[in-house]
C-alpha cells in the first residue's frame, strides 16, 4: 500500500467520476484505475463494486475514506514541514461569483502567488448554486459563495458583507418618488437569476415593502446589469462601490427606499471531507483579502 494508491482512491471514491479524480491527480484514468486495482490487491478487499453503470463504494471502501484522508492530510504535513521550499504546491481550483471577480479576486490571486509561488490557481466564475454543486462533486476546492452552506457536504467560514443600492438611470429616477411597491409597478426589475445570493437579498427586501414586480429582467452579468439600467432598461441594486461610482460620473441616480437593504453575507465553502492543508491556507487568506467595497477596474 502506497501513498499515490490511497491518493488514487480518496479522489475516486470522493469525486463525481473517475475522470474528474484523475485529473485531480494528473493521471490518466486508466492510470488512476491501475492504482486503485493495486490498492485493492494489497488490502484483499474490493473498494469498488464496477458492476454498475458507474462504480460504486463497497462497505470496506466507504469504511477506508476517511481513513485515507486522514493518512493524506498528515503526509501533506509533513511534506510542508520538511519542505526545503516555502508554500504549496500542486493546483488550487477556486470557485467565485461574478461580485467577487469583479472586486477583491485579484487581490486574493496576488496573495496566493506572493504566499505560494509554486500553486498553480484556476478560477471558475458562476452564480452559488452551481459553484456549490461543482464544490460538492469535487471539481472546485473552495468556492466564495453568499451565505452558509447548503449542502450536507459541504461546510463554510464568514469572510465578509457586501452592501447594495437601488438605482435607475436619472430619466427613470426623475418621475419616481421613491423605490418603493409603486416603482416596481411602472417599471420592470433587472436583477440576477435565481440561484444567486443576491436574489434572497432581493425577496427579503419585496416581502418587507410588501411589493411585487409587474415584470422582471434576469441578467447573469453584473456589467449587463449596469449597461441595462443606464439605458433605461429598468430598476435594481448594484453594489455599493460600483452603484457610487456610476453616480459620481452621472451614469445612475440613487433610488432611495423607506426599506433599507440588507446585507449580503459572503463565505468560503469547501468540503466537510476535505482535510488538506490547501483548504486551510485559501480559507486564511480570503478571509484577510475579502472586500467588496473595492471598485473594480471595469468600472
Amino acid at each position: 500500500m502506497t501513498l499515490k494508491q490511497l491518493e488514487a482512491f480518496y479522489w475516486a471514491a470522493t469525486c463525481s467520476s473517475f475522470a474528474l479524480a484523475a485529473e485531480r491527480v494528473h493521471l490518466s484514468v486508466s492510470s488512476l484505475s491501475k492504482r486503485i486495482a493495486e490498492l485493492e490487491a494489497s488490502l484483499g478487499q474490493v473498494l469498488f463494486d464496477r458492476a454498475g453503470h458507474r462504480a460504486a463504494l463497497t462497505e470496506a471502501g466507504t469504511r477506508l475514506v476517511p481513513l485515507a484522508g486522514a493518512l493524506l492530510q498528515q503526509a501533506d504535513l509533513v511534506h510542508q514541514a520538511m519542505s526545503a521550499t516555502t508554500g504549496l504546491r500542486g493546483t488550487c481550483r477556486l470557485g467565485v461569483g461574478e461580485l467577487t471577480a469583479m472586486t477583491w479576486l485579484p487581490h486574493l490571486v496576488a496573495a496566493i502567488a506572493s504566499s505560494h509561488p509554486d500553486l498553480e490557481v484556476s478560477v471558475h466564475v458562476d452564480v452559488g448554486a452551481a459553484l456549490a454543486e461543482r464544490l460538492d462533486k469535487g471539481e472546485l476546492d473552495v468556492a466564495v459563495i453568499a451565505g452558509p452552506a447548503s449542502r450536507s457536504a459541504l461546510t463554510s467560514v464568514p469572510i465578509a458583507q457586501a452592501a447594495f443600492t437601488w438605482c435607475a438611470s436619472p430619466a427613470v429616477a426623475a418621475g419616481l418618488a421613491a423605490m418603493d411597491a409603486n416603482a416596481l409597478q411602472a417599471h420592470p426589475l433587472v436583477s440576477l437569476p435565481q440561484g444567486s445570493g443576491v436574489t434572497h437579498l432581493i425577496d427579503d427586501w419585496l416581502r418587507q415593502a410588501s411589493a411585487q414586480p409587474a415584470r422582471r429582467l434576469f441578467c447573469n452579468h453584473w456589467g449587463a446589469i449596469a449597461g441595462l439600467l443606464a439605458h433605461r432598461g429598468g430598476i435594481g441594486l448594484l453594489p455599493q462601490g460600483w452603484a457610487r461610482a456610476l453616480f459620481e460620473r452621472g451614469v445612475l441616480q440613487e433610488l432611495p427606499s423607506p426599506v433599507p437593504l440588507g446585507l449580503l453575507g459572503y463565505a468560503l465553502h469547501y468540503r466537510r471531507d476535505d482535510l488538506r492543508p490547501l483548504v486551510g491556507a485559501l480559507r486564511e487568506l480570503a478571509v484577510r483579502e475579502a472586500d467588496f467595497a473595492v471598485v473594480g477596474s471595469v468600472f
